[in-house]
């Protein structure tokens, strides 16, 4: 293929089909679509078809797609230094750690003059994406501690890099198992409707979980526990909303044990359900809280670190034994200080949550009400999952746990249905996500519910069916 007809667009996947190896894939079993274009909450391939993006692309792109300030962001400091080396200072790169310092964890209630007013609580660690930022947390805190265990839930997802895929909690880890980080333990995390602990509720599910947990350290030998790292809400694995009381327990378990709280906050932080970060809604302070994704909604790779000053004080004196060539690239940075200006200028925070309490919470409930494929709904602000079943009764999922080929079917014809009513939905197992950008106006978060509702029919018509066992 020519220059000449690359510029043209003569090839519906300009050589995607013949050069790209992606992600995740059997490379002859996907045809990407391929996208020509995005504006806000919407995007469209190159036949004019458009989508609602309920999905923010991978849960990132928190201020939609195209918006005017942040690719202004780009050109302005592209034209100003395109790039420079991690060694050196840069004050783009100091400005968005300042604003993500300030927005951290307990920061809201530091006092803004006096006493302990400008005493340094925070230092971040930029890196390229959430996976690297895992990594780099989990070293952080092993040379922190001098210990090497560090404990994660099931149902969890934190990368693809060695460590945080050892980490990862669901099927995305076994493949990958050939090379695994051996100091990696995993527990069950709290999931009422689906309870491992037999609990009735909310309440006793959370203290059914934290004492799993406990039990957990301590068969492990806590004073070999360098971390638990934990997602503050789950995220592709079902947007799981921890019960009230059970982040402030895992808190508590690791300050008993010296141990470090480390919060993923890839997908949730910046904004996604109404916080800077998710776990400020529970008032529970970590150790360490990584970040990528929504804090420049991804117009230029950027990830990092939230370290807490008691943990950066250890590399005072100390070499810091990591590193990465693009640590808080300028163009990723700029967007970074842009958006966070967006977020405040069109309050952003209080938008999610009015919106997420006032229509997309009781639409979904709505929808529950009327669909008996509906099993939960759950979330809060721009994030929500719907749980198909094929029964209410028995809770039996609509397709099986991980569900592929013919016994996937169920749900891969939902999506096409969604699909068809111009919506482009996230999906993961027998769920369905709702997390559109941060920007979505009410109008289209109903046009896309809607179409959701709509397509719900398709799904209810495998109620009461039980699965043949070819496709279970």
């Amino acid at each position: 293929m020519t220059t000449e007809e690359l510029a043209r667009g003569t090839s519906r996947t300009r050589g995607d089909d013949r050069f790209v190896f992606h992600s995740w894939s059997a490379q002859g079993a996907i045809s990407p679509l391929p996208v020509a274009g995005g504006a806000g909450a919407w995007f469209w391939d190159e036949d004019d078809n458009r989508y609602l993006d309920f999905a923010s692309q991978l849960v990132n792109l928190n201020l939609g797609h195209q918006h005017p300030r942040l690719v202004a962001a780009i050109q302005a400091q592209a034209a100003r230094l395109a790039t420079v080396g991690p060694t050196f200072a840069n004050d783009v790169r100091g400005e968005l750690a300042r604003l993500v310092t300030e927005r951290a964890p307990g920061e809201a209630a530091r006092p803004v003059s006096g006493p302990g007013a400008d005493d340094r609580r925070w230092r971040v660690f930029f890196t390229n994406g959430g996976a690297d930022a895992v990594e780099n947390a989990v070293r952080l805190a092993r040379l922190h501690t001098g210990r090497a265990t560090v404990l994660a839930a099931y149902r969890s997802y934190h990368g693809n890099t060695t460590t945080a895929i050892s980490l990862t909690g669901d099927p995305r880890r076994w493949p990958n198992e050939v090379a695994p980080d051996p100091h990696v333990r995993h527990f069950l995390g709290p999931y009422a409707y689906r309870s491992a602990f037999g609990a009735r509720d909310d309440a006793e599910e959370g203290e059914r979980a934290l004492a799993h947990l406990r039990e957990v350290v301590q068969l492990e030998g806590p004073g070999n526990v360098a971390a638990i790292l934990l997602e503050t809400i789950v995220g592709t694995n079902g947007v799981l909303i921890p019960p009230d009381g059970y982040l402030a327990g895992v808190r508590a378990l690791c300050d008993e044990h010296g141990i470090l709280l480390v919060t993923d906050e890839v997908m949730v932080g910046f904004g996604r359900v109404g916080e800077w970060f998710a776990v400020d809604r529970w008032g529970v302070v970590p150790d360490l809280v990584v970040f990528a994704k929504g804090v420049n909604s991804g117009y230029v790779p950027l990830g990092g670190v939230v370290i807490g000053e008691h943990v950066a004080r250890t590399f005072d004196d100390r070499v810091f034994p990591g590193g990465l060539t693009y640590s808080g690239h300028p163009l990723a940075c700029a967007v970074g200080v842009e958006s966070i200006r967006v977020f405040e200028d069109d309050q952003i925070l209080e938008r999610v949550r009015r919106l997420g309490a006032d229509l997309i919470g009781p639409r979904l409930r709505e929808i529950a009400d009327r669909h008996p494929s509906v099993g939960e709904v759950r979330g809060l602000g721009f994030f929500w999952a719907i749980e198909l079943v094929r029964d209410q009764g028995t809770r039996e999922p609509l397709v099986p746990f991980n569900a592929s080929g013919p016994a996937a079917a169920p749900m891969a014809a939902v999506v096409a249905a969604i699909k068809e009513r111009g919506v482009w939905p996230f999906v993961h197992f027998n769920r369905l996500h709702v997390a559109p950008p941060l920007v979505t106006s009410a109008a289209d978060l109903e046009h896309g519910l809607a179409a959701i509702d709509a397509a719900l029919d398709v799904a209810d018509d495998h109620v009461g069916t039980p699965r043949t066992k070819e496709s279970s």
